[in-house]
């Protein structure tokens, strides 16, 4: 099953869960879960604004991100 590249939109970055929430302190969680990731692997696609960079950066350890 091969997934095609698509092209991500401006002003957007692509998000992607690449570890387990497993031991990680609630604020985290809620990181994880405000950015919209239920899952691992999930990805999704949110507006590139400071808020969003902030959490994000919270849980840098947690996930992968594409701009």
């Amino acid at each position: 099953m091969s997934q095609s590249k698509q092209a991500i939109p401006a002003g957007m970055i692509q998000v992607t869960l690449v570890k387990s929430l497993i031991g990680t302190k609630q604020s985290h969680r809620a990181s994880v879960r405000g950015l919209g990731l239920r899952r691992l692997n999930h990805v999704v696609t949110v507006e590139d604004t400071p808020a969003v960079r902030g959490m994000i950066n919270k849980v840098y350890y947690l996930v992968k991100c594409e701009a």
